[in-house]
């Protein structure tokens, strides 16, 4: 159960492209029902177009700049997006279907890493292997705040209980 981010952005610069190409069509088509010039020329289009020759560097770019774009935007459809929802262990012998959001864990192993004794403020990236506590701290020397702040995020880890465990990570900064 692992919910995945949504593709809006190829999806909006598709939409957007293709909003552009049939507003500037349909724009065309109602000023020459209306006799008047329209904004886009199709003869002067047409004729620019046959005059071009295929080995022409603007034809060779143009295609190149396409060929990417479809590529990044075929890349988004196919590539698995970040996982919104991670699924959660049952802890018995029964499957269980359940599942936290990654902010909600990211809130509380930084809740938990600022709980640690001697520490002033604390920035908690989760991935999909690794767990990274970023942490400031005055009172205590670097290696027991980073122990410190280890345990308590590992014991929150114990009490969400991930399907698959990240490691942890703690890199002090020392304000004093």
């Amino acid at each position: 159960m692992i919910r995945r981010s949504r593709r809006s952005l190829a999806a909006t610069l598709v939409a957007l492209a293709g909003l552009i190409a049939c507003a500037l069509v349909a724009t065309s088509a109602v000023q020459l029902l209306l006799g008047e010039r329209p904004v886009l020329d199709y003869d002067a289009v047409a004729a620019r177009l046959h005059a071009t020759r295929w080995e022409a560097l603007p034809v060779a770019i143009g295609g190149g700049v396409l060929a990417a774009v479809g590529l990044v935007v075929l890349l988004a459809a196919v590539l698995p997006g970040r996982a919104l929802v991670l699924p959660l262990s049952g802890g018995g012998s029964a499957p269980v279907k359940a599942g936290a959001s990654r902010r909600s864990i990211t809130g509380s192993l930084r809740s938990a890493a600022e709980s640690a004794d001697g520490v002033e403020a604390a920035k908690v990236r989760l991935r999909w292997r690794s767990v990274t506590a970023k942490v400031r701290g005055s009172r205590l020397a670097a290696d027991d705040v980073a122990t410190q702040v280890r345990r308590a995020m590992e014991d929150q880890l114990d009490r969400i209980a991930p399907a698959r465990r990240p490691r942890v990570k703690v890199r002090v900064r020392s304000t004093a």
